[in-house]
């Protein structure tokens, strides 16, 4: 079967060479800047109102440009980023426990199995120190200990304690406080703010992006909005699996619309289980619910050591319980980074081990902390945790051990872009989780706040301004051009379409279907039987969607199944692209775990000579095109990842 070619390599050329320390500081000034006279006769659009695209609007405001800001919410507080619950990582050393800046690089670059780049993940190092001060300085109500001071707690991969936190609700007050500095500009006049709109196109016009093609979520219009830049933050593609942690709205359109206009899209594969979810319960689910990896600072996780043993947790003695994760990785224990937790738990499950009405769950347990530390120390940790888990379960995780098991969350691919953060379109960029740049294979917890605020406070505000500085060269277009009118008409004749076809299945029964397929083969463990499978299986589905799929209502006005229909048939698409960057790529690294490539005692095994790089994949309409950016490790190198 073949299911791409091969095309010339890529490369990031925008990342200076020399020391690594001064890599970024030289770019800044190397940079080319915008006077504020002429900020204030650009535009910028973008699409995203979480903590990458709201920080980034609020600041490119602040500078002087015009922002057009896009979000598919009724307001910026719903983006996804308020979901985050454990903390946003920085190398303050506030603990004085070895932390510092080349820790938390080595760290990112050790937990992304040694697939990012070296350049982006020490910038990410040094900006997260100044993060803290920011949030602090608007406000953000961090945890703080009985003196005043900032607290910090662990997270997965690190031996440091260097993780901030809001107790178990840390992306909604960092949003809150990008919201606040969002709607201070909204309120001088410097960004425009459009909620419920949707991106279903990108305009690119004499090869620059140059706008996008938006849908009133409220009335059914459609626009053409046009601007000197365009800056995607528009989120990850877990739900092309149907079942997870993601808010039911996320989805891969804005940034599969690039993808087709001629963005590359890199390392699709790449997809986080995170190990402390509520556990699935029946087939009625449309979504999982995450517990925070934070919980794993105090709970301990276990099972049985015996199969099948359904006995009250709390009637299992000790010497017949595993903690399987202190057992097998003595040096991290329980906080071992997502990748190695999430496996660990499948294994034992598969043992026949797990726990549950489904035996896919093991216990995370706080006994032994509640008696070490109190009852009132954990609520004031986690308290609103553990009433969430209770709502959703019925169980008491004072009384009895929560049950967790593995369930998508994050994804680490996303559109390519260059150490400017701009895409293989000129005039597009890409922040937040909707790029691919700087956690490899695998996140570790807490870098996905860092790595948003990052991009929108410090970085972008720096890069973009190189850009934008040869505006004047671009020439002006209006909504006559013949590309603009082509994006519009575009996104005319797809509504149209799938209006037309009334069929007599769901939206949903597809999006499921399409899940479970991924799930199976493109999961948590893949295998090349098993991804040959699910392309065939992929692409029948897919023909039948555009055959059989039923769109109740009009265009005219509001029609959430229209809106889920354009975000499925996009999935179909971005799911088969997983599938093959998944076949194609014969090793196992971070959350990419091929069955075929795994050590004598089941962890991922690399092939570095074979497969050090990025895989960015062009849009042709037939069979994708890879381009290899190759990986150089010159301060981290490449090692057996080993957290024992």
């Amino acid at each position: 079967m073949d299911l791409y070619t091969e095309g010339d390599p890529i490369a990031d050329t925008k990342a200076p060479d020399g020391p690594i320390e001064t890599r970024w500081e030289r770019r800044r000034f190397e940079a080319k800047l915008v006077n504020p006279a002429n900020r204030r006769k650009l535009t910028v659009i973008v699409v995203g109102t979480g903590l990458a695209g709201g920080s980034a609007a609020a600041t490119l405001a602040e500078q002087g440009y015009h922002v057009r800001s896009y979000c598919y919410q009724d307001s910026p507080r719903r983006a996804h980023s308020i979901a985050a619950q454990g903390g946003i990582n920085a190398a303050k050393n506030y603990r004085n426990d070895g932390d510092s800046v080349h820790r938390l690089f080595y760290d990112t670059v050790k937990g992304g199995d040694f697939r990012s780049r070296e350049s982006n993940v020490h910038r990410l190092a040094e900006v997260s120190v100044n993060i803290i001060d920011q949030c602090v300085a608007q406000g953000v109500p961090f945890a703080r200990e009985y003196g005043g001071l900032l607290d910090t707690r662990s997270f997965g991969g690190a031996q440091v304690q260097r993780t901030f936190y809001a107790r178990g609700q840390t992306g909604q007050q960092l949003l809150l406080g990008a919201y606040q500095a969002l709607e201070r500009q909204i309120g001088l006049g410097n960004v425009e703010m459009n909620a419920r709109h949707e991106m279903l196109e990108l305009v690119v016009v004499d090869g620059r992006a140059r706008g996008i093609v938006v849908r009133d979520l409220v009335t059914g219009e459609i626009t053409t909005e046009l601007a000197d830049a365009v800056v995607l933050a528009s989120g990850g593609y877990g739900n092309v699996f149907y079942l997870s942690t993601n808010a039911k709205g996320c989805n891969v359109t804005a940034s599969w619309r690039a993808h087709r206009k001629g963005a590359y899209f890199a390392n699709p594969c790449y997809t986080q289980i995170h190990p402390t979810c509520i556990p699935v319960s029946g087939d009625h689910q449309s979504k999982l619910t995450l517990m925070s990896e934070s919980l794993r600072n105090d709970g301990r996780v276990w099972v049985p050591k015996a199969k099948g043993d359904n006995r009250n947790p709390r009637d299992i003695p000790e010497d017949e319980r595993d903690y399987y994760l202190e057992r097998i990785y003595p040096s991290f224990g329980n906080l071992v980074p997502r990748d190695i937790a999430s496996r660990a738990a499948k294994n034992v499950c598969d043992e026949g081990r797990g726990v549950g009405p489904t035996g896919l769950g093991v216990y995370l347990d706080f006994a032994d902390a509640i008696e070490r530390l109190g009852r009132k120390a954990i609520e004031a940790k986690y308290g609103n945790l553990f009433e969430m888990y209770e709502r959703i379960t019925g169980e008491d995780p004072y009384e009895v051990p929560m049950r967790i098991y593995p369930a998508v969350h994050y994804t680490m691919g996303g559109l390519w872009v260059d150490y400017d953060l701009q895409s293989t379109i000129p005039g597009l960029f890409v922040i937040g989780e909707a790029n691919f740049s700087d956690h490899g294979a695998n996140r570790l917890g807490a870098s996905a706040l860092m790595q948003g605020l990052a991009d929108g406070y410090f970085v972008l505000p720096n890069t973009l301004p190189n850009y934008l500085a040869n505006a004047g060269s671009f020439g002006k277009i209006d909504a006559s051009h013949p590309e603009v009118v082509a994006a519009r008409v575009a996104v005319e004749e797809r509504i149209q379409k799938l209006l037309s076809i009334n069929g007599d299945r769901t939206v949903d029964s597809f999006h499921r279907e399409l899940g479970q397929i991924m799930w199976e083969h493109c999961g948590m463990e893949r295998s090349e039987a098993g991804l040959r499978k699910a392309i065939d299986e992929i692409r029948v589905l897919r023909e039948q969607f555009w055959q059989r799929v039923r769109v109740p209502g009009d265009g005219e006005g509001l029609n959430q199944s229209l809106e889920k229909a354009g975000r499925v048939a996009d999935f179909f698409e971005l799911a088969e692209l997983m599938c093959i960057d998944a076949l194609h790529r014969e090793e196992s690294c971070g959350g990419h775990f091929r069955a075929e490539h795994q050590t004598p005692d089941g962890e991922a095994q690399r092939d570095d000579d074979r497969f050090a790089y990025a895989a960015a994949w062009e849009y042709t309409g037939d069979q994708p095109v890879l381009h290899k950016e190759d990986l150089k490790f010159e301060y981290v190198h490449p090692t057996q990842r080993s957290y024992k």
